[in-house]
């Protein structure tokens, strides 16, 4: 299970909703974040929009409770990841507890530290995902003024990368 990665978006103009603020890069223009979680594979199992200003941090706990029930082998189906891999923007000790608490193994990069944490072995899939994502034009730059219109192409976007991967499959 991997899980990080958000890319600042540019915003087209308008008025600003909850899910778009101030770029901490460009102060001038309002962005959007993409959050996405992803299995090994690369495919997309959550995804979260926020405003270009928010700690990123603010997603660690939500988006694995966004994971859908996976059944496999018999029993209950499985919720939850074993390990969760993230960068150093998710890194804060109160997350790493919460998720401690829930039975997931953060392996977070940490701040301050010099980078050799070996966890870019991993993460790269996130990126890829990313990129995916970003191949379709309405999420490279947001045109869109309302969040939910937004956040229902970046949905459309999942479900067509998970239908890609499961083609290849059969």
């Amino acid at each position: 299970m991997v899980e990080g990665g958000d890319r600042l978006l540019p915003r087209a103009g308008g008025p600003q909703g909850p899910k778009s603020g101030p770029s901490p890069v460009d102060r001038a223009r309002p962005g959007s974040k993409h959050h996405v979680l992803v299995d090994g594979q690369g495919i997309p199992l959550a995804v979260s929009l926020t405003g270009g200003n928010r700690n990123d941090v603010t997603q660690l706990i939500p988006l694995p409770d966004k994971i859908p029930a996976v059944s496999g082998a018999a029993g209950r189906p499985r919720r939850r990841p074993d390990m969760l891999f993230a960068d150093r923007d998710y890194d804060h000790d109160k997350y790493r507890r919460l998720l401690w608490k829930r039975g997931i193994r953060p392996a977070i990069a940490q701040r301050g530290q010099p980078h050799g944490s070996r966890l870019g072995i991993f993460r790269w899939v996130v990126e890829r995902t990313i990129s995916w994502l970003h191949g379709f034009r309405r999420l490279r730059i947001r045109w869109e003024r309302r969040d939910d219109i937004h956040e229902a192409f970046l949905g459309l976007a999942t479900c067509l990368i998970t239908h890609r991967h499961v083609q290849r499959l059969c």
